[in-house]
């Protein structure tokens, strides 16, 4: 299983949330399980899923991920699953009770950033306490990302 550019090798990446980093500052990133079902593991493993408007949230204590779209097995018969049902995500008690607090005290946000596949095959998610930016905080964040390419052509051209 070959990682995809810039991943970390044993990884393979099924899903990413790019404009996460663009509309959020991440703070800290947690690794969670996902509860899955059959279809939704083979349907994963086709690497048709989609991240881009999903969010996590506390539902009677667990964490929950809502709106993540894993398009139904095409083999799959009646046993298929729902493409958007909520899915439960496995996190030790300590991780839980540190993002629920800051959700509640701070009013950050948690934010999924990836789905990928582990070295032992199991789907995990990446999912991040993050803060909302301001339009003039991603304003400020383009305009770096700009430069840095300007930067890195003259750098280029300059040899």
């Amino acid at each position: 299983m070959a990682a995809k550019k810039g991943g970390v090798p044993g990884r393979k990446v099924v899903a990413d949330n790019r404009k996460a980093r663009f509309n959020y500052e991440i703070e800290d990133v947690f690794e969670a399980g996902i509860e899955l079902r059959g279809t939704e593991v083979k349907s994963l493993r086709q690497g048709k899923s989609n991240i881009g408007e999903s969010y996590a949230a506390e539902y009677q204590g667990e964490m929950m991920v809502y709106n993540v779209y894993i398009p139904e097995y095409t083999q799959g018969n009646r046993f298929n699953h729902e493409p958007r049902r909520p899915r439960k995500l496995l996190m030790h008690r300590r991780q839980l009770n540190k993002l629920f607090s800051a959700v509640q005290k701070d009013g950050k946000t948690i934010v999924p950033l990836r789905v990928y596949f582990n070295e032992d095959g199991r789907a995990k998610m990446e999912v991040a306490l993050a803060r909302g930016k301001k339009d003039h905080d991603k304003r400020q964040t383009e305009k770096t990302r700009d430069w840095n390419r300007e930067k890195q052509r003259l750098m280029k051209n300059r040899d």
